[in-house]
């Protein structure tokens, strides 16, 4: 007896024949034949709703199998990364967790319960359009108890609830948290993850995009790839600037650090500070500062140094030696929180990207819009949750 069989390929019916014979004695004057015939078991045969070597990528794979049940399902791209997946109830189907990405070349292996296999593959085209992501903590940062982690996309994003959904924060205390979508600073969407409460310290972050293939929806395009970061929370280092008594408050783990006298912005106009919450957004050190670039015609031209910026529009915390005589006694400067060389030396050593900076009192002009700068502290925790695609559901890392 011999047996021929053919492993299936996708989109391909498969009949499998076995074929057998037996032949008897024969005699003088006449002979007998005796046939038997035995069934084969056909070969397994799959289907993939994905074919071919230009498939439009940013939908998930679905492999079914033509007759009895799954066992196994592997697709995976030509760098061996997977696409999780699972079987249905039925055992007919196997489904992805994620979408095909563009521009890969996928291979399917399917088992079924009785050990049978079967193989395809196909390939994506390259996307249209592409959308990208700006990070705003580098992987292996240290940061202060007040960064939230802050996703700029390139195009609009329709598609929140969907895009929100690949994104994962992990953490090694189950801090809790939520996602927020605003309009940022430059006009572009924006995601952002706050902690209901100031991070604590030591506690280790890890954020997961899996983004490759998702669709951010009209005018966004497809993503193309999946990004990652992880990083820790430093020191408890805390900021207050009292626009009453011209002076800057500094705790360090819940230690009072020596007053420092300030000089804020003038009030009344386009010269006074902004008030509320903020967070020391990047420490830039030495730099040019040029009062046209935000509105204040030509009031100054200058190199300040110590620099920590507080907002995209511009407000800062530096090193303001030409206001000397003010520290402590009258705020006159165009909107920044100035100090003399000796404290913002020190103030600048000490301080963290992420550390939290709030100015109160009077004579500001109100708090910055959300996306100029970090501005999400200055909402209740009600009111964050609120702004998450996935109906304010708080996430647990």
């Amino acid at each position: 007896m011999s047996r021929i069989r053919r492993t299936a390929l996708a989109s391909t019916a498969l009949l499998a024949a076995a074929l057998t014979a037996c032949s008897g004695g024969s005699g003088s004057g006449g002979g007998a034949t005796g046939k038997a015939e035995m069934k084969p078991k056909a070969d397994m045969a799959v289907s993939v709703n994905l074919t071919g070597d230009q498939v439009k990528a940013g939908g998930p794979v679905t492999v079914t199998v033509a007759e009895g049940k799954l066992a196994q399902v592997k697709v995976t791209d030509a760098k061996g990364a997977e696409l999780p997946g699972k079987i249905a109830d039925d055992g007919r189907t196997w489904t992805s967790e994620r979408n095909a990405a563009p521009g890969a070349e996928y291979k399917v292996e399917a088992q079924n319960t009785e050990s049978q296999s079967a193989t395809t593959q196909f390939k994506t085209s390259a996307a249209d359009k592409v959308n990208k992501v700006s990070i705003n903590v580098p992987k292996g940062s240290t940061v202060g108890v007040a960064m939230p982690v802050s996703l700029v996309f390139d195009n609009p994003v329709t598609n929140k609830a969907e895009v929100e959904k690949q994104l994962k924060v992990t953490t090694s205390d189950n801090t809790e948290g939520s996602w927020g979508w605003i309009k940022d600073y430059s006009g572009n969407d924006r995601v952002d993850w706050r902690p209901k409460e100031y991070w604590k310290a030591g506690t280790d972050v890890k954020v997961e995009m899996n983004l490759n293939g998702v669709d951010s929806g009209k005018g966004g395009g497809l993503f193309a790839r999946d990004y990652n970061t992880e990083f820790k929370i430093g020191k408890d280092r805390r900021i207050e600037v009292s626009l009453d008594s011209k002076k800057m408050s500094v705790t360090e783990d819940g230690q009072a650090l020596k007053p420092i006298p300030i000089s804020a912005g003038t009030p009344g106009g386009k010269k006074a500070s902004w008030s509320g919450k903020m967070v020391i957004m990047t420490k830039e050190g030495t730099i040019r500062m040029d009062s046209q670039t935000v509105g204040l015609d030509d009031a100054y031209d200058k190199m300040v140094d110590y620099s920590m910026r507080l907002t995209w529009s511009g407000m800062y915390a530096h090193a303001a030696p030409w206001n000397a005589g003010n520290f402590g006694r009258a705020n006159s400067s165009s909107g920044c929180v100035g100090m003399s060389d000796a404290d913002a030396k020190d103030f600048f050593a000490r301080s963290q990207i992420g550390d939290p900076f709030e100015v109160v009192g009077s004579g500001s002009k109100g708090n910055a819009d959300l996306g100029n700068g970090y501005g999400e502290w200055n909402l209740s925790w009600d009111q964050w949750k609120a702004k998450s695609a996935l109906s304010g559901t708080p996430q647990n890392g």
